[in-house]
């Protein structure tokens, strides 16, 4: 049975550039769907977040006119019935790489305000990066990978390919004139091979093992990628 980590951002706002708090947090659909999915394939599931702060679900994930009324009542009903497993997440600090097949990294404006930058969450991607572990994040859970980057040595993806959230994505969100940074900017300016598919449509990107999604609509084929990477790997 694989044994899959995913770290949640614990923020409940992003800063934007002129200083604001816009509200923000993990993107219901890209924690619920793949969660899911790994749940119903076997997979033993755990949750981490910096601090092991009880993550905040984004409210624009949560917004029926957003992401339908369907939808919605679906994430709620999900995430109600794991609501004792969210409430106690596991800290990153005492994560130990080793125990897991994979790390899972969803996104929401989250990860932009806190994984990017956080110590303990550069230190389980540079262990499981060199164990050969399957690295998955979606949407804006790239940002977690910028948290690798050292003033001593290259940033530990360059070169490497991989989709995220665009930059044209984000101007239709209307979130791009006062972001403090773009993500799909930052990550070709870090080293990133950036690749994307059509805006809002499902993307995924496999490099060895770092699998990739670029918003959204990506996050149930990505799940679907981790899965079948991982029964590779216990062949």
């Amino acid at each position: 049975m694989s044994k899959i980590l995913i770290v949640l951002s614990a923020a409940d706002t992003w800063t934007r550039a002129d200083g604001s708090k816009y509200q923000s947090g993990v993107w219901a659909e890209e924690f619920v769907v793949m969660d899911e999915k790994f749940i119903a394939a076997g997979c033993e599931v755990d949750i981490a977040t910096p601090g092991g702060v009880a993550p905040t679900i984004d409210p624009h994930s949560m917004n029926p006119e957003v992401v339908g009324q369907e939808n919605v009542d679906h994430y709620r009903r999900y995430l109600d019935a794991i609501a004792d497993r969210l409430a106690k997440p596991l800290m990153l600090a005492d994560i130990v790489t080793a125990d897991y097949d994979a790390i899972v990294i969803p996104g929401g404006h989250g990860p932009v305000e806190d994984l990017y930058k956080d110590a303990e969450m550069g230190r389980i991607l540079v262990e499981a990066d060199r164990a050969g572990k399957v690295i998955a994040p979606v949407c804006h859970g790239q940002a977690a990978l910028l948290a690798t980057r050292s003033e001593s040595s290259d940033w530990l993806f360059a070169g490497r390919r991989m989709t995220a959230f665009s930059d044209e994505e984000e101007v239709e969100l209307g979130t791009a004139d006062n972001a403090p940074w773009l993500l799909a900017e930052t990550l070709r300016g870090a080293g990133a091979v950036y690749e994307k598919g059509p805006n809002w449509g499902p993307y995924v990107v496999t490099d060895r093992n770092l699998l990739s999604g670029q918003n959204p609509a990506s996050s149930a084929p990505l799940a679907e990628a981790v899965l079948k990477a991982l029964a590779g790997s216990h062949v």
